[in-house]
């Protein structure tokens, strides 16, 4: 079997402002989502997302002719390209979906199989008064959720703090809270400074007082001594991160340096499926947390479900949702399905072949960039 082409639908957000101007004052040109479809001589067709793939069209002949299941031989020549050019990890995405289709078995059986379905965390985007917040978690917990995840904007951090504890009161003891502080990686031309490890000091000690149950990207995410310092100060709260890591070699490092209590690496950003296992069956043989960092469309969420469930991760999978601004419908218009939890807030491995994802193709035609 050999590759006879790749196509990209680079299709354009659905609805205006797109969600991510929220947090990215920044203007730039970027699209709702990019489909990769992976044809082969075979007539199993591949399908990723995840990101743009600007430019990937000057390095498509070195996939095309080649056998797609040679995954291993295509992940080394993606991570010369992601170090010269762009993160194109959603061809790998692609390409475990036609592996998964050949051997009639869902992506995350070829990656050990190990769980059916992870819990799922609603992860909140926006910045919202805290009665809001509060009022939004309820609805969340009667969604079945049981997990949710606020992010706090250092620079109003009073009022962030104020959104986690009015939560805390209003859910209990009957919904996890996560707080991203989204220190480990800026937006493009966003030259603020990180804050400083004791302001990250303070902020996860009060955090813990709340019984946050873990504080994500408190510190640039290159800063390990002083993400694995915070950790021994702060004990009663782990600290997450790693979503942007792009190499083995430093999500390797990230591990032996005792960084991160939960390793988040977003597979269709950071290094691929196959990097994502490898670094999942490490964390966990260390007595660390694996939970994909999913800030993506559907597909590219589905990517990283199939590799936390085969490598047994957990325990909670990230899913972007924060109504009315974000929503599955929204998120997922490429597919002919949103993506969603079950009644019990489970997040269920699709048990069709490949990555389990479904076109529909009238709303790609209808959103084509």
């Amino acid at each position: 079997m050999k590759i006879t082409a790749i196509r990209l639908d680079r299709l354009t957000e659905p609805l205006d402002p797109p969600f991510d101007a929220a947090w990215d004052p920044v203007p730039r040109r970027s699209f709702a989502a990019t489909i990769v479809r992976v044809e082969t001589d075979a007539g199993v067709v591949g399908v990723g997302s995840g990101d743009t793939m600007d430019g990937f069209e000057a390095f498509e002949h070195m996939f095309v002719g080649e056998d797609p299941l040679a995954v291993d031989r295509h992940v080394r020549v993606l991570e010369t390209i992601d170090f010269h050019a762009g993160r194109y990890w959603p061809l790998e995405v692609a390409l475990w979906d036609i592996a998964g289709q050949v051997d009639d078995v869902p992506v995350a059986t070829l990656f050990g199989g190990a769980l059916d379905g992870i819990p799922a965390y609603a992860s909140c985007g926006s910045l919202l008064p805290a009665a809001t917040r509060a009022e939004s978690a309820l609805r969340l917990r009667e969604e079945g959720f049981r997990a949710l995840k606020i992010r706090v904007d250092p620079r109003r951090l009073e009022e962030g703090m104020a959104a986690v504890q009015a939560t805390r009161e209003a859910v209990g003891d009957t919904m996890a809270i996560m707080v991203d502080l989204n220190q480990g990686w800026r937006m493009a031309g966003d030259t603020t400074d990180p804050i400083d490890w004791e302001t990250a000091r303070s902020i996860a000690s009060r955090l813990a007082e709340l019984d946050v149950f873990w504080l994500e990207e408190p510190l640039d995410g290159t800063d390990l001594s002083g993400l694995a310092a915070l950790r021994k100060a702060v004990p009663d709260i782990r600290i997450a991160g790693g979503e942007m890591t792009r190499t083995m070699r430093e999500l390797v490092a990230a591990i032996d340096a005792h960084a991160f209590d939960v390793h988040q690496p977003d597979v269709v950003l950071a290094g691929g499926m196959t990097t994502g296992r490898r670094v999942g069956e490490l964390a966990l043989a260390k007595g660390r947390w694996y939970s994909p960092h999913t800030w993506t469309n559907g597909i590219g969420l589905l990517a990283n479900l199939h590799v936390v469930a085969g490598v047994g991760g957990g325990p909670f999978i990230e899913f972007p949702y924060d109504p009315p601004g974000w929503t599955p419908e929204r998120r997922d218009f490429m597919l002919a399905e949103p993506i969603r939890p079950d009644g019990d807030g489970i997040l269920r491995v699709p048990q069709r072949p490949g990555i389990g994802a479904t076109l529909d193709e009238v709303a790609i035609r209808r959103f084509a960039a």
